[in-house]
C-alpha cells in the first residue's frame, strides 16, 4: 500500500514541475511553512525553514536549510537542527555572535546561533514536556549545527510560548528577545550571552499572533530619525520607541499586507552596513499545488521602508532589486491612450513577469489587468485594489496609480504607491491560459508609462550557481 504522507511521483531535482515556482523558493520535495534563522553571512544570505523531510503535509518539524548570494538564486542544504527529547523544532531565528557572547567560538568563524522553540509533547520522545526555546550554533557558515548542552535557555512561560525572535541591542550591549506567549500577549527579554534571559516587558498586538518580529528602521527623508517596528506573525505592525526596556507604540496596529497568502513573516539578521535594508520574507500559506512533490512557498523577498505620510509613519514593502537580474527585454509603451475596449497586451502570452505601470485615472472608473485569467483592478471610485478575492485601500491621490505585479506559476504579488500598498497572493491558473490583457471601464485611461518584463526562471538561469 502506498504512503499517503509521501509525494506523488515526480521530477524535482531539477525544479521543473508544471506548478513549480520559477523565482519563489520552494522546498526540493514535501511540505514547508514559515520562514526561520534569517541571516546574512559572509556573502550568504540563509534561510531557514520549517519542514516535513519525510511528507508533503505538515508535521515532524525540522529546520530546512538554504544559503543564496542574491535572495533569487537558492540553493538547498542538508537539513539543520532535527527533532530531539525536546520537541520538534518549531520556528525561530538566528544571528551572528561577533563578539563571542555565549563562548562558543572555538576557531576563526564567529558563531551562527539559532534561537528556536523546542516544541514539546509534538512528537513520542517528548511527551509530557512543554513548548520551551533552545539554541544551536555553527562554526562552519551554517553547514553544520550543534544543540547547546544546557538547552532550553527558557523554561516555559505561559500557553504555547513559542518563536522567538533574537536581536542585538547595541545602546545597552546586550541581546533582546521577543517571544510569543498566548493569545495577543507577547514578551521582552533581555540576556547578556543568549544563554540566560530576563523579563523585561510584555506587548499587547491586537488582532495578531505567533511569530514576531521586533527591529530598528531609519524613517525615510529624515537623517538621523529612527524607529522600531513590531511585527506579529499575519504582517499586522505596530511602530514607536525603544529605550532598551520597553517598547511604546505611536499607534496601530496597521497591516503590512492585504492579500490571500502572507504570513509568518521575518526580516533579515546582520545585513551589512554598506548594505542597510530591512528584508522580509513571508510563508505564502495556503497555496494548491495538486500533484506536486512540494508544498507551500516563500514570497518574494521585500525590502521594508517606513514613510512619513500625513497619517503618520507607515510601512512601505517593495520587491528587491535583484529581481532585475532575471529580467528579459521589456515590451514597453510610454504616452499612451487605454480605451474601454482595447487591450495592448493582446498576444502576449507567459508564465513569469514583472510588470511596472504609472497610469493616469482619472477619466475613468476602473482599470487594471488580467494575469491568466486574475483580475487585478483598481477602482477609481473607491480607491480601491483587488486582487485574489482581497482587497486594499490606496492611499495616493491624484488619479495616479503606480503599481509593480510579481507573476509566479502560481502566485501574483501586487505592489503599489512605492509599496504602502502591498498584496501577498496565490493562485492556481488554468494551464492552457497563459494571457495578459489589460482594461480600462467608464473612461479612458492614460498610460504614462508600462514595462512589463518577461522573467527566467531562477532555478535554470545561467547565473544561478550559489
Amino acid at each position: 500500500m502506498a504512503d499517503a504522507n509521501q509525494p506523488p511521483p515526480g521530477r524535482s531535482g531539477d525544479y521543473a514541475e508544471p506548478l513549480r515556482p520559477q523565482f519563489h523558493f520552494t522546498a526540493r520535495r514535501n511540505w514547508l511553512n514559515d520562514p526561520n534563522g534569517l541571516v546574512w553571512y559572509r556573502g550568504e544570505y540563509h534561510l531557514f525553514f520549517q519542514h516535513n523531510p519525510t511528507g508533503i503535509n505538515w508535521g515532524n518539524m525540522t529546520w530546512g536549510h538554504a544559503v543564496s548570494r542574491d535572495l533569487v538564486r537558492w540553493r538547498q542544504l542538508p537539513h539543520a537542527i532535527e527533532p530531539d527529547a525536546l520537541g520538534t523544532i518549531f520556528s525561530g531565528s538566528a544571528v551572528v555572535d561577533w563578539d563571542n557572547t555565549a563562548g562558543f567560538q572555538s576557531g576563526p568563524e564567529p558563531p551562527l546561533v539559532a534561537i528556536y522553540t523546542s516544541a514539546g509533547g509534538t512528537s513520542p520522545e517528548s511527551q509530557g514536556r512543554r513548548f520551551s526555546q533552545s539554541l544551536a550554533y555553527s562554526l562552519d557558515r551554517g553547514r553544520t549545527w550543534t544543540r547547546f548542552a544546557g538547552n532550553p535557555v527558557l523554561p516555559h512561560i505561559a500557553g504555547d510560548n513559542r518563536d522567538p525572535k533574537g536581536i542585538w541591542h547595541a545602546p545597552t550591549r546586550r541581546w533582546i528577545m521577543v517571544l510569543y506567549k498566548d493569545g495577543n500577549t507577547y514578551a521582552l527579554f533581555c540576556s547578556p550571552d543568549l544563554k540566560r534571559w530576563t523579563p523585561l516587558d510584555d506587548l499587547q498586538m491586537p488582532g495578531g499572533s505567533e511569530c514576531p518580529d521586533f527591529f530598528p528602521m531609519p524613517v525615510e527623508g529624515r537623517p538621523g530619525e529612527e524607529r522600531w517596528v513590531f511585527t506579529a506573525a499575519n504582517g499586522l505592525y505596530l511602530v514607536g520607541s525603544f529605550d532598551g526596556r520597553r517598547f511604546q507604540s505611536e499607534g496601530g496596529p496597521r497591516p503590512s499586507d492585504t492579500g490571500a497568502n502572507f504570513y509568518a513573516v521575518q526580516t533579515w539578521s546582520d545585513i551589512p552596513p554598506e548594505d542597510g535594508r530591512r528584508i522580509q520574507l513571508a510563508w505564502m500559506g495556503g497555496g494548491q499545488y495538486p500533484g506536486m512533490p512540494f508544498n507551500q512557498q516563500m514570497s518574494f523577498p521585500c525590502e521594508l521602508l517606513l514613510r512619513p505620510t500625513p497619517e503618520g509613519l507607515r510601512l512601505k514593502r517593495r520587491p528587491v532589486r535583484e529581481i532585475e537580474t532575471l529580467h528579459g527585454p521589456p515590451h514597453t509603451w510610454t504616452d499612451a491612450v487605454l480605451r474601454p475596449g482595447d487591450n495592448p497586451l493582446a498576444g502576449l502570452e507567459g508564465e513569469l513577469f514583472d510588470i511596472r505601470a504609472d497610469l493616469d485615472v482619472s477619466k475613468a472608473a476602473q482599470c487594471g489587468f488580467i494575469i491568466r485569467g486574475q483580475p487585478v483592478a483598481y477602482s477609481a471610485p473607491d480607491r480601491l485594489l483587488a486582487c485574489c478575492g482581497k482587497k486594499a485601500e490606496w492611499p495616493g491621490e491624484g488619479g495616479r496609480v503606480a503599481l509593480q505585479i510579481l507573476v509566479d506559476r502560481t502566485s501574483i504579488e501586487v505592489f503599489g504607491d512605492e509599496g504602502l500598498v502591498s498584496m501577498t497572493s496565490c493562485f492556481l491558473p488554468k494551464p492552457e491560459d497563459k494571457a495578459l490583457a489589460m482594461f480600462a471601464l467608464g473612461g479612458p485611461v492614460k498610460i504614462l508609462s508600462l514595462k512589463v518584463y518577461p522573467l527566467r526562471s531562477a532555478w535554470h538561469d545561467a547565473a544561478a550557481a550559489v
